[in-house]
């Protein structure tokens, strides 16, 4: 909640608003290449972790990239 506050009021200081779609966690283990997206946020509930998950691979094509909706 903290950082989507902090990313709510620079966006607009610019004149920028945005929406929170949920939330969860990420493992990330830069050593095996591999992210994990997991979990929810109590105050936003569970984001959608399948398009997450599409975002990160276009970011780390060279990462497996996985999700599950299990987890806290």
């Amino acid at each position: 909640a903290d950082l989507f506050e902090r990313t709510a009021e620079e966006l607009a200081r610019h004149g920028l608003s945005c929406e929170c779609l949920g939330g969860g966690r990420v493992s990330h283990r830069p050593e095996e290449r591999r992210i994990h997206v997991y979990g929810y946020s109590v105050g936003f509930g569970r984001a959608d972790h399948a398009v997450t998950t599409e975002k990160l691979k276009a970011e780390y094509p060279d990462y497996e990239i996985t999700w599950a909706d299990e987890g806290y």
